[in-house]
């Protein structure tokens, strides 16, 4: 499947249109932002592991019930997916405190949560990607209550999958990043990725962190951090 030409271009990829109207392509790249892009860098090969990570770990959802955009990796960097419309909901699961949970409510990271907590954001750079309820997401018409229920329900399920396949790697998900998106007849679909960007992966003994809060938190080791977690994930798919 070729480029035809670029559609969009992201904080960490690029979407090109196709010869079907149905699919697009996305490009992972290497650069890396925080804090709503105002820091900025690369984080070398992150755009190879990214890609591949996400493409494993659709897989993986799609065979276990969870429908995803994914249609085929094209190369390192590039795959092949469904055109969707994206909900502007960026849907945030959180298994344990950390990041903004733990500084917005004064808690310590590390709390163990007795079930997984589901938040959701309004996906608007301008605004911040402010919290909002659900009630808020219906009347701003970003989403239909229908659509919402399945949302929660889907969110719930990659999170009990993906909970389950990182313990046997010995990594604790702590909490994840997850984005849909509508097809052309309007099923809700996973869309975007799945990645050391977009999860907080901890090691399950040490606590070491394995994702992009190395990044943020200018913790270094960032590409070996990546680098890990992928051989991790690749010796257990």
């Amino acid at each position: 499947m070729e480029k035809i030409h670029e559609l969009y271009e992201g904080k960490a990829k690029k979407l090109y249109s196709t010869p079907d109207p149905r699919l697009v392509i996305v490009s992972y790249k290497d650069d890396a932002t925080a804090f709503n892009g105002l820091k900025k860098g690369t984080i070398v090969g992150k755009g190879v592991i990214n890609n591949k990570m996400s493409n494993l770990l659709m897989q993986r959802l799609e065979k276990m019930g969870v429908p995803t955009h994914f249609v085929e990796e094209l190369n390192d960097r590039e795959t092949l997916v469904k055109k969707v419309s994206i909900v502007p909901l960026e849907v945030i699961v959180r298994n344990v405190s950390a990041g903004s949970f733990a500084k917005h409510y004064g808690v310590a990271e590390g709390i163990v949560f007795s079930k997984p907590t589901i938040e959701f954001s309004y996906k608007n750079d301008a605004l911040e990607d402010p919290l909002l309820n659900e009630e808020h997401a219906v009347a701003l018409k970003l989403a239909t209550e229908e659509e919402i229920t399945l949302i929660k329900k889907y969110a719930l399920q990659v999170n009990e999958i993906l909970k389950a396949f990182w313990d046997e790697c010995g990594v604790t998900l702590v909490d994840f990043k997850l984005e849909f998106g509508r097809l052309y007849d309007g099923t809700i679909v996973l869309a975007d990725e799945i990645s050391p960007d977009t999860s907080r992966l901890w090691d399950s003994k040490t606590g070491e962190k394995l994702d992009k809060d190395r990044f943020r938190r200018d913790l270094g080791g960032v590409e070996e951090a990546y680098a890990e977690i992928m051989k991790r994930l690749q010796e257990r798919i």
